[in-house]
């Protein structure tokens, strides 16, 4: 029994955009390009998730014991980006 691997973030983006270019040319038949709408719109919703939980990572720090805080910028400093 083989494992089965899950696509990576940005193989699932390659097939997204695979797939949108598809339906811009607009040359598959009705039945194809509802099929590959419907695969686009799950991929949409699994990239939007990962980016979502990604983005949740990112603005989360741990304290020294281990406690999760949420990462804050600190305002009014001098070397605060523009």
């Amino acid at each position: 029994m083989s494992e089965t691997q899950k696509p990576t973030f940005e193989e699932n983006l390659t097939t997204l955009e695979t797939i949108v270019a598809q339906l811009e040319k607009g040359d598959i038949p009705l039945e194809q390009a509802l099929d590959q709408f419907q695969k686009g719109v799950a991929l949409s919703k699994d990239l939007q998730s990962t980016l979502q939980n990604a983005e949740k990572t990112l603005t989360t720090m741990m304290t020294d014991d281990d406690q999760e805080t949420p990462f804050e910028t600190p305002q009014g400093g001098a070397n605060d980006a523009q």
